[in-house]
């Protein structure tokens, strides 16, 4: 099988690739281990960027988001038993959108099939063979039988566990990773939530996020030890936490259905370089970011708005320049995103190891952010979004 991008991995980095490389003519074929309903089905990050949004609804797959998301002009940040509105429209004139990564994922798959595009999903990749050559070829297991597709280009958008960043020659990338000492217990659940807009809430009891999905789904998260098993976590237990943390009965937590109940452990992770040949890393697959600053999918995103530029430029003109600067132009965004990323961690959640001038000192740090506009600012356009210069790509 041939093509002019083999595209691993079927979550918004690879669909979204694929998507705009039809807009422009360029053919892909996507390959996915797992089963569409699968896919469609895990429940992820939510918070889409402003210019995350513009880009989908300019490319012709918003227009169930522009129906059912969220819009946000802020969030709210607890703590010391006070509450402040951190008003992102009025700082930097955006907000974000409140939608779920898998309604995201079933847009762009229901864009790419109705187009004709290929996604082959139980489709296992096993191997990429001639990463540094102008053909690799992934070799692939589908309906039993091996097979091999071969391109000019392979997109590892596969995640951390994938393939593709394992395929980079021995030597060629140096990884960075730090691991934090919590977790967040999350959970799904049929409750009207808390408030109109998300409220991280920083405790002497840990961390609390207070998130939703909808009107009438709430997504809420409370910070634990990275080793905690979710058997000692029963319903009622994780609702009385949450409601000791928020310590705000105005607000009327609603206890209603869970329907899904998971444990994130925190890290961050870089690869450096994202390219290695013709082999080009996005996503999960090169970088992973805590989840406080709402980046993941975002960051990932950013990666493809990269990456599709220069395959723009190779497909249409023979121009390369594009493959050189791929991985230095995502690197820049990423370390300022993993900067923002930990630096939101470390404020807000509890370190049971820490001394208690530690505990003092990030109050100290919230009322000085909350306090001033300069740092508000900061905080809004790092939350709603780097420039992603969505002209180039419409």
């Amino acid at each position: 099988m041939d093509t002019q991008v083999a595209i691993i991995g079927a979550g918004p980095a690879g669909l979204l690739l694929s998507h705009l490389l039809h807009r422009r003519g360029i053919e892909s074929v996507i390959l996915r281990r797992h089963t569409r309903a699968y896919v469609e089905a895990r429940v992820r990050a939510g918070v889409m960027e402003h210019e995350v949004a513009e880009l989908l609804v300019r490319t012709g797959v918003g227009e169930r988001m522009l129906r059912e998301g969220l819009r946000h002009r802020g969030i709210k940040l607890r703590f010391a038993g006070r509450t402040v509105h951190v008003d992102f429209q009025d700082l930097v004139g955006r907000g974000v959108v409140v939608y779920g990564q898998q309604e995201v994922v079933k847009d762009l798959i229901a864009a790419r099939l109705a187009a004709g595009g290929t996604i082959l999903f139980e489709a296992e990749a096993l191997r990429i063979e001639d990463v540094t050559g102008e053909r690799p070829t992934v070799v692939f297991r589908h309906n039993g039988r091996e097979e091999r597709l071969r391109a000019a280009v392979v997109a590892g958008c596969d995640g951390f566990h994938g393939i593709s960043r394992k395929s980079m020659p021995e030597g060629a990338v140096t990884t960075y990773e730090r691991r934090y000492p919590y977790a967040w217990l999350g959970i799904l659940a049929r409750s009207r939530p808390v408030h109109e807009e998300l409220i991280y809430v920083h405790s002497e009891h840990g961390f609390a996020l207070f998130s939703m999905r909808s009107p009438t789904l709430s997504r809420l998260y409370i910070q634990v030890p990275p080793d905690t098993d979710l058997a000692d976590w029963p319903d009622e237990r994780v609702w009385d936490e949450l409601e000791r943390r928020l310590d705000d009965p105005s607000l009327g937590l609603e206890r209603g259905e869970v329907l899904q109940k998971d444990l994130t452990v925190m890290r961050s992770f870089v690869t450096e370089p994202m390219r290695v040949g013709r082999l080009f890393l996005a996503g999960d697959a090169a970088h992973i970011v805590p989840p406080t600053g709402a980046k993941g999918m975002n960051l990932a995103v950013a990666d493809v708005t990269h990456l599709a530029r220069a395959l723009f430029a190779f497909f249409e003109r023979g121009d390369e320049r594009g493959f050189e600067t791929y991985s230095d132009l995502c690197l820049d965004r990423i370390w300022k995103v993993q900067h923002f990323s930990w630096w939101m961690t470390t404020m807000l959640h509890r370190d049971e190891d820490a001394l208690p001038f530690d505990h003092r000192r990030q109050l100290g740090e919230l009322r000085s952010v909350t306090e001033s506009r300069g740092a508000l600012t900061w905080l809004a356009e790092n939350y709603t979004g780097l420039p992603l210069n969505v002209d180039e790509l419409v």
